[in-house]
């Protein structure tokens, strides 16, 4: 578009005001910088708009037409404006989200109805990915991350910690016994990732002081997976607090070598691009997260 949206405010308020005077002080300009916005209109468009005598300015033909459709133009912008700005005060269209299947199930899923009743208006859109995706090619607009973050291309905010623990069903543990030490690991079924390989290091001491690494007998992409196998008594897992606390509460699944166990906490972020403004939608939907993971199993 050659002409611009201020030109158009400017020659509007000339009209409404009576006077290019008038419409600096409405505008808050100068009468010089007005008039040569008019002058840069009326070159660009190659069209006398206005006529100019010592006591008023006349429309021409061209200038009467061009005005109902500025008028058009600068009412849609604000009309835009304000409906955004309603957004920032209520959000509203669709948030795409994407996390880990067992995110999405145990911390996401059972806040759902809440959020929903607190923002009608946002379309919830939620996606499950075992690693890590391109938000962009995606389209996704947040992304939930656990565990170290590398990419500097992405804002991070912190949600909260969630503790490892290694675990068995009682049934398991019934029927091939319970390991003492970290040596006795050897002889029981391990349940563990196929990839990254990472995450097959285990909150134990390992034979040079670090944590123990382990080749899982048993191996998936999927920490829900791997959850309902330990659930169902195939072998010992090691999993996260986020999914696995209820278990815990009901006893279905039980600390394994808890004294030699470290602390190690995964962190929990919320991920998504520097360079977007954060909209009301991600905003609202970040709070409402975040104010749920409070305390155990998650630690700020």
């Amino acid at each position: 578009m050659k002409t611009t949206l201020d030109e158009m405010q400017a020659f509007i308020a000339v009209i409404d005001s009576g006077s290019i005077t008038a419409a600096a002080e409405l505008l808050g300009q100068t009468t010089s910088g007005v008039s040569r916005a008019l002058a840069r209109l009326e070159e660009k468009l190659g069209t006398t708009l206005l006529t100019r005598t010592t006591r008023r300015l006349q429309l021409t033909e061209e200038g009467d037409a061009f005005l109902a459709q500025a008028r058009a133009i600068v009412a849609s912008v604000e009309a835009a404006e304000e409906q955004i700005a309603a957004r920032r005060q209520r959000p509203a269209g669709r948030l795409r989200v994407d996390a880990a299947t067992p995110f999405v199930l145990h911390v996401i899923a059972p806040l759902v109805a809440g959020y929903r009743a607190q923002y009608p208006d946002v379309a919830l859109e939620l996606n499950s990915s075992e690693r890590y995706i391109d938000l962009l090619e995606r389209r996704t607009d947040v992304a939930i991350r656990i565990g170290p973050l590398a990419d500097s291309t992405l804002h991070a905010r912190p949600l909260a910690h969630s503790r490892l623990r290694v675990m068995a069903s009682p049934a398991y543990l019934q029927q091939h016994g319970t390991p003492a030490s970290v040596a006795d690991l050897r002889g029981h079924t391990l349940l563990g990732f196929n990839e990254p390989d990472s995450l097959n290091h285990w909150p134990l001491p390992g034979d040079t002081d670090a944590l123990l690494h382990v080749r899982p007998a048993v191996a998936a992409s999927s920490g829900e997976t791997l959850r309902a196998l330990a659930l169902e008594g195939v072998g010992i897992v090691c999993l996260s607090d986020f999914m696995t606390h209820r278990d815990r509460d009901a006893g279905m699944l039980v600390p394994v070598l808890p004294a030699l166990t470290v602390e190690v906490r995964q962190p929990i972020h919320a991920v998504y691009y520097r360079n977007t403004a954060v909209s009301a939608r991600i905003s609202s939907f970040l709070d409402h997260l975040a104010a749920a993971m409070v305390g155990d199993p998650y630690v700020r």
